[in-house]
């Protein structure tokens, strides 16, 4: 009888135990915009078989956190799944918070979430109490956090998820990844922003005067790649990044031999700070003509602005608060075989002897692309190309390792990895650095690279 007593009670204890829907969480691994009014910290994916209703979930702030720069905590309901997804693991039905959304990227598509429960957190521990019915099957709900304006760039914010309440009692949850730190940042340039569709291809530096400038793609139509309606923007910071001083335009082309903007975009550029002199130079591709296709099949061979990309520069003696006029060094560097040559999009640097360096990129007379570096040796008055570091290689930024030791880091357009190689010469001959093609993991896409030094 005892044994019997035993396995039933066994059995009703299991029966309460998986009778419990468990709430799959993933935290989200980006930094918090200081000027978003949501930003997603947990979603949670809850498959309710059983559970009628969703209660409460608890989180815990650390003790380090300082609550007074938290406007708001948020829980979201965001409905439930599409069949076609069946069997498989997502963790929310859509993109909670609009990229592309012109005007509306900093909160949470309200066609897409319901605010279930909201609060201002006065202590370490909270809840979000709701008493919000469950759709039969997948339940989405994400929680968002809403910082201050005055909130500092260098706080972080450590919270963890510590419950989850049903109606059955607490949920079991089923973590996708370890807890970590959220650093704060803030969206210099928003979709929508001084009328443009987007911004893309960031760069920044820091100028002698301990000024942040920001430069990227003003892409005016929508998000594509030249040929297209694109300037070149910058934005100054004197603040180390907190706020930042409306957008300033260094290069633009307007409607330059009688084509339409869209057909004299510019764009992909790269900034580099002179450390002798405190010159701020930018670089970017200037195209004329070409259609409205994309520029990277569309030009050419040749040296004119009407058959292939021109390669210009803007420079600013005044900590990047006015910019001179475009200056074309085309006829300085490119092959005339070459289809198209363009800067290495980010930063370029300064070396240590002061040689100023962009690392660039261009499409062969066999349509092959190569990255390399171009250097000027009299303070940006002329610039000189030596040889390729990698074929098949595109989008690629240069730090200097030692004294007279370019590293250059490259996208590889074999997949898999991050192409790296050195030189000694500024490109005169290159080796491969024992981490090419085999440690830094790469989607083939733009990246960065900067030197920090050890001490």
């Amino acid at each position: 009888m005892r044994k019997v007593s035993i396995f039933m009670l066994f059995v009703l204890m299991s029966s309460v135990l998986f009778a419990t829907d468990t709430i799959k969480v993933k935290q989200t691994r980006i930094p918090i915009l200081i000027d978003r009014q949501d930003n997603v910290l947990f979603y949670l994916r809850l498959d309710a078989q059983e559970a009628k209703s969703f209660k409460e979930v608890k989180l815990k702030f650390s003790d380090d956190v300082n609550l007074s720069e938290i406007e708001a905590v948020k829980l979201y309901y965001s409905g439930t799944e599409a069949i076609q997804r069946d069997g498989q693991l997502h963790y929310a039905p859509v993109q909670y918070i609009p990229t592309h959304l012109p005007g509306d990227t900093r909160k949470a598509n309200s066609s897409y979430s319901i605010m279930v429960a909201s609060l201002k957190p006065t202590r370490n521990e909270i809840s979000l109490n709701t008493d919000y019915d469950l759709f039969p099957g997948v339940n989405y709900f994400w929680i968002s956090l809403q910082m201050k304006s005055n909130a500092s760039l260098l706080s972080t914010v450590d919270v963890e998820l510590e419950s989850v309440k049903l109606d059955s009692g607490n949920a079991p949850i089923d973590f996708a990844d370890e807890a970590m730190s959220h650093r704060m940042g803030i969206g210099v340039r928003h979709a929508g922003d001084d009328g443009s569709a987007a911004f893309r291809i960031p760069g920044l530096v820091t100028s002698n005067e301990g000024t942040l400038l920001g430069v990227y793609d003003v892409r005016y139509n929508s998000s594509v790649d030249l040929q297209e309606y694109i300037d070149v923007g910058v934005s100054r910071s004197v603040d180390k990044g907190q706020t930042w001083e409306q957008m300033r335009i260094p290069l633009t082309f307007g409607e330059d031999g009688g084509l339409p903007k869209a057909q004299n975009g510019v764009g992909d550029p790269a900034i580099l700070v002179d450390k002798k002199t405190g010159t701020i130079w930018v670089i970017a591709a200037w195209t004329h003509g070409m259609g409205n296709h994309r520029a990277w099949h569309n030009s050419q061979d040749g040296m004119t602005k009407e058959k292939t990309a021109q390669l210009v520069l803007s420079k600013s003696t005044d900590d990047g608060k006015t910019w001179s006029k475009p200056i074309n060094i085309t006829d300085q560097v490119k092959d005339p075989s070459w289809k198209f040559l363009l800067q290495g999009p980010g930063m370029g640097i300064s070396m240590e002897d002061g040689t100023l360096v962009f690392p660039i990129q261009f499409i062969d007379a066999d349509k092959i692309p190569n990255a390399g570096v171009m250097y000027s040796k009299d303070q940006g008055e002329t610039w000189k190309i030596e040889n390729l570091a990698r074929t098949n290689t595109t989008e690629a930024q240069v730090a200097e390792v030692e004294p007279g030791v370019l590293m250059l880091n490259m996208r590889d357009n074999r997949g898999g990895s991050r192409a790296v190689s050195i030189t000694k010469d500024l490109g005169k001959t290159w080796t491969e650095h024992p981490s090419n093609r085999s440690v830094l993991q790469e989607p083939v896409c733009m990246a960065s690279l900067i030197k920090v030094n050890a001490n």
